[in-house]
């Protein structure tokens, strides 16, 4: 029989957003997390292996996303240009996201303390990518061409991302596909 749920990872992540807004995130302990929540410090690692893992929320889950709308790329559509769609479909968020997306971005981008962290998690996600590619390619996942198309479209999710916060004015779908109009006017030339 498993375990009663204690609470969720939507109530971890709200509260500590909060708590990081308000004391910074190097600040904030889990200790504080946990207190927020209601629950023991033990029972936020059955839903986060650390702090920092939080401002990722359930990144398996929103790769599995990702892959899945690689594996839905309409027939007759290239490599490059499925990856494309793909980036921009993956970075849809509902406006209504609770904590708000920009908020999780602006501390993903933007926290010292988290880079080291998010280079673990880009890594995967360039690693999604570079599965697709390879297959798509039908070469191995590590060859130059899956890999190099991994780390071009995490460099355009990232800036379309600094370039929203940088102006939220801005809309980061649009920035998006900018971005790979871009790139593929540069492939082109």
């Amino acid at each position: 029989m498993a375990r009663p749920e204690a609470t969720s990872h939507a109530a971890i992540e709200q509260a500590a957003f909060a708590l990081f807004k308000e004391r910074g995130f190097e600040a904030t302990t889990l200790d504080a997390i946990a207190e927020a929540v209601g629950v023991g410090r033990r029972t936020l690692f059955r839903y986060y292996q650390s702090k920092n893992d939080i401002p990722w929320g359930r990144f398996d889950l929103t790769l599995e996303g990702f892959r899945e709308l690689l594996r839905a790329t309409p027939e007759g559509l290239g490599v490059y240009a499925a990856t494309a769609r793909a980036i921009v479909e993956f970075n849809r968020f509902p406006v209504d996201a609770s904590p708000p997306h920009a908020e999780r971005m602006r501390l993903i981008l933007r926290t010292p303390a988290l880079q080291a962290h998010s280079a673990l998690r880009y890594a995967e996600w360039r690693r999604v990518i570079a599965e697709y590619a390879a297959a798509q390619l039908d070469v191995e996942n590590d060859a130059l061409e899956p890999r190099l198309l991994g780390h071009v479209g995490l460099a355009l999710a990232l800036t379309a991302y600094e370039t929203w916060l940088d102006d939220p004015s801005r809309d980061v779908t649009d920035l998006l596909r900018e971005g790979t109009s871009a790139l593929a006017a540069l492939a082109a030339s």
